[in-house]
């Protein structure tokens, strides 16, 4: 019974012990995270009081800039911020026509410094140019005769202002030319020198040779059969063959066969007797 007893109290005895241990570690493990809650609180709150201050030291510095932009205005009088509106406005004002006057000079400076280049430059030119000037001589027109391409009679004369009778149109009309009887195929000779403008063939007077010479003068050659002697552009001398007569003129094809011809002084039509020696 004792020994029973012994080892009750032996089994009694280590599970007290077991407890107790246990307890112990259970106390030791609960500190711990006791320590560690209060260590981590501490910190947060540490942090929350940074925060904080910072925002408060924003707050009040914000609160001193706007208490130092507020006193600039508070404890002035309404005529002491007036004076100084305007004062602030003149002196801006000032300060703006001096400098568009300043400007303004400027360019003026500028404008005549280049005026005075430009003349100088005008000068110099005008200079060079009367110096290297060669004296000119006036132009002397060359005096031009004019002789009769084909020999022959004056059918028709030249008729501006009075009318004659046409036998093709069977009615009186005007004739800017002259009509000089010839046989077909008689050469027909340039009146002085000059350039061949053009040859056509004229829906009235057939086919036509018109010859520029100096003065502004033109001869004109209708009533062709021919032009085989010359081209346009070509230059020709006097009494050098243009074409031959024919019969080819609409409004004179009731006529003999003849060379009708007329001559322009400034683009116009002139009497050819006038001037054909």
């Amino acid at each position: 019974m004792r020994r029973e007893s012994r080892r009750k109290q032996v089994r009694s005895k280590t599970t007290v012990d077991k407890i107790i241990l246990y307890a112990g570690i259970g106390v030791a493990i609960l500190a711990v995270i006791v320590f560690a809650l209060f260590m981590y609180s501490k910190t947060l709150s540490d942090d929350v009081r940074k925060s904080t201050m910072t925002l408060e030291e924003m707050a009040n510095l914000n609160h001193k800039v706007n208490t130092e932009s507020a006193s600039t205005d508070m404890g002035k009088t309404v005529e002491e911020a007036k004076n100084e509106t305007n004062t602030s406005n003149t002196t801006s004002t000032t300060n703006k026509s001096n400098t568009s006057n300043t400007t303004n000079q400027t360019t003026i400076e500028k404008r005549v410094n280049l005026t005075n280049t430009t003349n100088k430059t005008k000068k110099t030119n005008t200079t060079n140019v009367t110096t290297n000037a060669k004296p000119t001589q006036p132009e002397t027109k060359k005096e031009l005769s004019f002789e009769r391409p084909v020999e022959g009679e004056i059918v028709r004369e030249y008729a501006k202002d009075n009318l004659i009778y046409s036998e093709t149109l069977k009615e009186w009309t005007t004739h800017m030319g002259i009509d000089i009887k010839a046989d077909k195929t008689t050469v027909v000779k340039s009146a002085e020198a000059g350039t061949v403008k053009s040859i056509k063939n004229d829906p009235r007077y057939g086919l036509t040779i018109v010859v520029e010479h100096e003065n502004n003068f033109q001869t004109i050659y209708a009533n062709l059969l021919t032009s085989e002697f010359v081209v346009e552009g070509e230059k020709v001398e006097k009494g050098q063959s243009l074409g031959t007569v024919g019969n080819t003129a609409v409004f004179e094809i009731a006529d003999e066969a003849h060379l009708h011809f007329e001559m322009l002084k400034d683009s116009l039509p002139v009497d050819p007797n006038l001037y054909v020696k």
